[in-house]
């Protein structure tokens, strides 16, 4: 006589945990998302004050795959969140003379960086609450993701050190910015429902997520006014 409100009492609770499981790796995601925004951006900032020279890609390809193994290696540690604002950090240093690249090359470069970041804000925004509100599950398109950033990451370092491919770079652009805001969906839609429980890989991912969109904007930007 007893197991059916023992029983009962289980399965209310047990939605009730979910549900406040996932609104705490929502909240944590967002407040760690902002503080290594904020801080990519001091050192972007910096690097642009101080008018360090750009890395090369070799240099930045290994110092952020390097990170990004860190990160991954110690998400479930306190020692993680370290690797996580060193990733973002060496990013930002690395961006801030590409920033100055554009701002001197570029009569309106101030504007083109502006419109990359307020485009990148407002794809970020809208495509976080449209997977919020509406509660859709994005799973399926973990596939197409993977096998869509891979190629275009392959597709990006042949026009990075083949010279003179513009045509190549404005449809990698398009691709990276096709593909970063597939990945806002399906991270969001993943801590929405349970399938993203570390709130450390939730910023990694929307972190390179939100970056990688800057870039290529940033970047289809300065082809459309006639560089590359």
């Amino acid at each position: 006589m007893n197991q059916t409100p023992t029983s009962t009492s289980t399965l209310v609770r047990q939605p009730a945990a979910s549900v406040l499981a996932t609104n705490r790796v929502l909240r944590n995601t967002y407040a760690l998302l902002a503080m290594t925004l904020i801080f990519s951006a001091a050192c972007a900032g910096a690097a642009m004050f101080m008018n360090l020279p750009y890395t090369g890609p070799l240099i930045t390809l290994v110092g952020y795959f390097g990170l990004l193994y860190l990160v991954n290696r110690f998400s479930d540690r306190a020692l993680g969140l370290l690797f996580l604002f060193a990733l973002t950090g060496f990013m930002g240093a690395t961006l801030g003379p590409i920033l100055n690249a554009y701002i001197g090359r570029f009569a309106n470069g101030t504007q083109l960086v502006m419109l990359a970041m307020g485009g990148t804000g407002l794809t970020f925004v809208g495509l976080s609450a449209y997977a919020l509100i509406s509660r859709k599950d994005f799973s399926f398109l973990g596939g197409m993701l993977s096998a869509g950033i891979l190629v275009a990451f392959l597709a990006g370092l042949a026009a990075l050190f083949i010279p003179g491919l513009t045509g190549l770079s404005m449809a990698v652009s398009v691709m990276f910015v096709l593909l970063m805001s597939g990945l806002i969906l399906f991270q969001t839609s993943a801590i929405v429902h349970g399938g993203e429980t570390n709130y450390i890989q939730a910023t990694l991912t929307l972190f390179i997520s939100i970056y990688n969109l800057f870039t290529s904007l940033l970047q289809l930007f300065g082809v459309l006014q006639g560089e590359d």
